[in-house]
């Protein structure tokens, strides 16, 4: 881990409406994440994981505050600091959801291939890419596979490929192993532990699950509107 930032939020609030139907999910919230930082997002149901995830993935616009990606900062208290946000989630950022959603007419190699292509990134360069995370996570094998035929622990492995495939600063994973059984959560956890120590990646990763939170660096949880931060060591177990 390094002292370089990896993911900063200050005083980060959501509004969702307005009068008698307000509802205020994030009021003056902080984080921040370091680059080579496994950080686990924990907290009820309806506490607001995903509202914040969207938010740092620029996807969703925040009602004020400040939040930097690396040493960019990319919303300022009411507006995007940048012009073109899905230039920021295509190059900076990485997504890993609960289900895969690998594109189902498209085999394995094509799925992780996507997005560097669609980046601009010259054919052969995609493909190299592409077959060095596989290879990464030993399923190189299954390069022209179906996601239909490729069992729920390869295909969520096919997933966390693309998502590296843009060569991200940042991986936002939203409860990455809700589908899959302890056994196979641990491998998922694991393989982000190794992409963190190995390519000084920022990670949060929403989670329900208590015994995957050793293998994380930090836990964030939201109480009261607000982010409270406890740090461990989970070098211990891995």
């Amino acid at each position: 881990m390094t002292n370089e930032v990896g993911i900063k939020v200050e005083n980060l609030t959501k509004i969702f409406g307005s009068g008698d139907s307000e509802v205020r999910v994030l009021e003056n919230a902080s984080l921040e994440v370091k680059k080579g930082e496994f950080a686990a997002l924990v907290a009820p149901s309806g506490a607001g994981k995903t509202t914040l995830l969207m938010m740092l993935g620029c996807v969703l616009e925040p009602t004020a505050g400040k939040i930097w990606l690396g040493d960019e900062l990319v919303w300022d208290e009411d507006h995007w600091s940048i012009r073109d946000t899905r230039r920021i989630r295509r190059e900076k950022i990485g997504f890993i959801f609960q289900a895969h959603y690998l594109i189902p007419f498209l085999n394995i190699i094509e799925n992780v291939k996507l997005i560097p292509l669609t980046n601009g990134w010259p054919d052969k360069k995609a493909e190299e890419k592409a077959m060095e995370l596989l290879n990464y996570f030993d399923i190189g094998d299954k390069r022209d596979a179906m996601p239909s035929q490729l069992s729920g622990g390869q295909n969520q492995r096919a997933a966390i490929a693309r998502a590296l495939s843009n060569e991200p600063r940042i991986i936002l994973a939203d409860e990455p192993t809700a589908a899959l059984d302890m056994q196979r959560a641990v491998n998922v956890v694991k393989l982000l532990r190794k992409i963190v120590e190995e390519q000084n990646v920022a990670v949060i990763m929403v989670t329900h699950d208590e015994r995957l939170l050793p293998y994380c660096d930090k836990i964030l949880s939201i109480e009261n509107r607000k982010v409270v931060t406890t740090t461990q060591d989970a070098h211990l177990i891995v």
